[in-house]
């Protein structure tokens, strides 16, 4: 750890409410004079007792601790559409470190009523690499990985190898199945969420989880066939997702594990229902 950047992280921080804290902007500032990266900046900040400002409403919840793990943490979300855009734009102003973005997909204009990353002006263009640029407009501390091209058995692995945990964005159980095999087979937690109309579900896999969909009698598409998604249950679920996903990077407790949690906003109704079997048991 440089000393001199120590001592300049010490000098421009000032307390806040209880907590020692430096602007983000000087952080940057910091890193470029001695050509450091700046999520190293902030990490060395924090593990000196201050907080970089952007984060400072993260700590009363997370904590100092919580949020170095954060930094330090790779997150890979599969699909950069409605429920992904959401995910990708929570993690990095959470200051997730690394961010994996797999999408084969380009911007239609059915994508507009509630895709984030899609506006009037990307029509046309692909879906990972918008979301790495908007990371970028966001937290530029945060590393980005644009994967165009679909997760297959194939390409599974070397995609996800390294993530703390998988976040599901995908629209259909048969590449939910290969995701959930491969991060079982490389150890990672797997966040699901999928989404039709009203309706939304979010659940936790660990490795020796076995979600139900990975039996070949699941069907691949659901509700969402007919209903659509408005722009709000994207948003919804992954808020969830983000939720559960942060939980396990930061080593909370009280996740979610093997089990749905099942939303219906037309009547504001939930429901919570294990369906996963174990091989523990």
């Amino acid at each position: 750890m440089p000393v001199e950047l120590v001592k300049k992280l010490q000098i421009n921080s000032e307390d806040r409410g209880g907590i020692k804290v430096i602007p983000f902007q000087t952080c940057r500032k910091i890193a470029s004079e001695l050509g450091l990266k700046p999520r190293d900046v902030e990490v060395t900040a924090l593990k000196n007792g201050i907080c970089p400002s952007r984060y400072q409403r993260n700590i009363g919840t997370i904590g100092i601790g919580g949020q170095i793990k954060l930094l330090g943490s790779r997150a890979a979300v599969i699909g950069c559409g409605g429920l992904g855009g959401w995910i990708i734009e929570m993690l990095a102003r959470a200051g997730v470190g690394e961010i994996v973005m797999i999408d084969p997909d380009v911007f239609d204009d059915n994508n507009l009523n509630r895709q984030l990353f899609s506006t009037e002006g990307n029509i046309g263009k692909s879906k990972a690499l918008a979301a790495a640029g908007r990371v970028a407009e966001v937290n530029n501390a945060v590393d980005t990985f644009a994967q165009v091209t679909f997760l297959d058995e194939n390409n599974g692995r070397e995609l996800l190898e390294g993530s703390s945990v998988v976040i599901d964005a995908l629209d259909n159980n048969r590449s939910r199945r290969n995701a959930s095999i491969i991060c079982r087979e490389l150890g990672i937690p797997f966040v699901h969420g999928a989404i039709g109309g009203m309706f939304g579900q979010v659940g936790v896999f660990y490795p020796s989880d076995r979600p139900l969909w990975e039996s070949e009698d699941v069907p691949d598409k659901g509700v969402e066939t007919e209903t659509g998604n408005p722009p709000f249950t994207p948003a919804l679920i992954a808020s969830f997702e983000v939720s559960e996903a942060i939980k396990i990077l930061s080593s909370a407790e009280n996740g979610l594990r093997g089990e749905l949690v099942w939303f219906d906003m037309a009547d504001l109704g939930s429901q919570r229902i294990r369906i996963s079997r174990s091989d523990e048991n």
